[in-house]
């Protein structure tokens, strides 16, 4: 083997490790339980294959989650390099953090069930989300498109009205509407500002 070359064994368990999680997220999304059969099926590899990533439901469960945050945080720098700050935002909502909220409403009784046995969830996610809302306000304030004196902690609890959209229904049309909602009291836009302080 070269130097720098990829080891083939290595580069097939990091693909059965993503194919697990990610058939795992798709399972706890629809139902909140975790068959390993089932996600060996889907994820196309030996049920074997899944018990050696994640010895236990809880560990794969935990997995997921902390997989389901990193993707929302990581994704951001990209989004704002592709994208003007508003577009930037509202794609993150919709396309991201939607799903997020989406998948943690099934997740939500798989993770009680696995911090009951094994502690608190991993330490860090919920800063590492207003990180990434800081990120994206950040570029807007710059911008011109929202106030400088929001904060993230405040503009993240309002989307938590995303927990309760439908996924089997219009999600996307009522994700565009929160964010519009949302939208007119971040705006820097005086004239907005002054229509609605009108009695």
């Amino acid at each position: 083997m070269t130097t720098g070359s990829v080891n083939p064994r290595r580069a097939d368990t990091r693909r059965n490790h993503e194919r697990i999680l990610v058939a795992a997220a798709k399972s706890l999304a629809g139902s909140g339980e975790v068959s390993f059969n089932a996600i060996a099926k889907q994820a196309e590899v030996g049920v074997g294959t899944v018990y050696r990533h994640f010895p236990t439901p809880e560990a794969l469960i935990l997995a997921v989650y902390q997989r389901e945050v990193r993707q929302l945080v990581d994704v951001v720098p990209s989004l704002i390099d592709q994208y003007a700050p508003e577009q930037a935002f509202r794609v993150w909502t919709t396309d991201h953090l939607a799903h997020y909220m989406m998948t943690k409403r099934g997740l939500a009784d798989a993770l009680r069930a696995a911090t009951a046995s094994r502690g608190e969830l991993p330490a860090g996610a919920y800063e590492a989300m207003v990180g990434a809302v800081s990120v994206l306000l950040k570029a807007n304030v710059a911008a011109g498109t929202v106030r400088p004196d929001l904060k993230p902690e405040t503009v993240l609890r309002s989307l938590g009205g995303l927990l309760y959209l439908d996924p089997n229904g219009e999600w996307r049309r009522d994700v565009a509407s929160l964010v519009d909602l949302l939208w007119r009291g971040m705006s820097a836009c005086q004239g907005c500002l002054k229509a609605a302080e009108r009695p």
